[in-house]
């Protein structure tokens, strides 16, 4: 097993080296939560990356080294590291093959639930706590104290976009009593009105309604990926029989030619965005309950870039 701080200092050099040759990236999800002291350990890097940079940042991987080995794309399923993918929200996966086990990355163009451009907030070579939170409002039931843990960091330094991010009721309580949500961040989402949150049964609800909401809506988006990615895996899969790909570069040509033919580009726009959000909005009415719409959050603003 690769020890943790080995697996850090690794990718923290690779993004170093990448910012000082003028690419724009910086490590977000898991990695970033162990930096900002909210999570223990990770197995995996997430890099946000500027798309338009994709060519730079895929020919540093390439020529970066982890114990004598060099990176390949991970697997059939992943797309191209290529601007035009990355601009639609495609993640790209790479991984290290040892002897003890892969190291892998996955790079994202675009920030997966992003409000704003999170290259204008950087910590150094990590992406900020608020770019981290709303990318941590996924399906999975783990990353939710992950996003109430940097929402709270994010109050103790006077950011009262941290509002945004608790989803514990009793937590919500606690902050309020210290300083109330500003009513502004209300309009993104209602559930603010409801401060102090003395009323634990209902916020706990809306608190649900809202974690179901954002959980469809991913749900959503990666079926939507996983539909167009089923032709292009095939494509590749037999584009690559019984060859011995020498390395990323081969690899990419290969995945580019598969891409051009079967993997459009921007599929969550050609499905429509607001389409997502109504089906998300009605899927929560049906398991949670229809009174609830009108308490969900904005999600409009949610697909920056896209």
């Amino acid at each position: 097993m690769i020890p943790y701080a080995e697996l850090e200092n690794f990718f923290a050099s690779l993004v170093a080296t990448a910012q000082a040759r003028g690419i724009t990236c910086a490590i977000t999800s898991g990695m970033a939560c162990v930096h900002f002291g909210v999570a223990a350990t990770t197995k995996d890097c997430d890099v946000l990356c500027d798309a338009a940079k994709s060519d730079d940042f895929r020919d540093l991987i390439a020529s970066t080294g982890l114990r004598g080995r060099f990176p390949i794309y991970r697997g059939n399923i992943s797309p191209p590291l290529d601007a035009r993918w990355m601009r639609g929200g495609w993640t790209s996966h790479f991984a290290w093959k040892l002897k003890s086990e892969d190291a892998c990355l996955d790079i994202f163009g675009i920030a997966p639930r992003g409000s704003s451009p999170w290259h204008q907030d950087l910590r150094g070579i990590y992406a900020a706590p608020n770019v981290v939170a709303e990318m941590k409002r996924t399906n999975r039931d783990k990353d939710w104290p992950f996003a109430t843990a940097l929402g709270c960091q994010m109050l103790d330094e006077a950011n009262p976009e941290g509002w945004l991010h608790l989803y514990d009721a009793e937590v919500l309580r606690l902050c309020a009593k210290q300083v109330p949500p500003p009513d502004h961040l209300a309009q993104w989402r209602p559930l603010l009105q409801l401060a102090p949150f003395t009323d634990t049964l209902r916020v706990k609800r809306l608190l649900l309604a809202e974690r179901a909401f954002w959980s469809e809506l991913d749900e959503l988006r990666v079926r939507i990926y996983q539909k167009h990615l089923r032709p292009y895996t095939s494509a590749v899969r037999r584009a690559s029989a019984g060859r011995a790909i020498a390395g990323v570069a081969e690899s990419h040509a290969l995945r580019l030619e598969c891409a051009l033919a079967h993997l459009p580009p921007q599929p969550l726009s050609d499905y429509g965005l607001d389409r997502m959000i109504l089906e998300a909005k009605t899927n929560v009415g049906v398991t949670v309950g229809p009174d609830v719409s009108e308490w969900l959050p904005v999600a409009e603003k949610h697909f920056y870039g896209l």
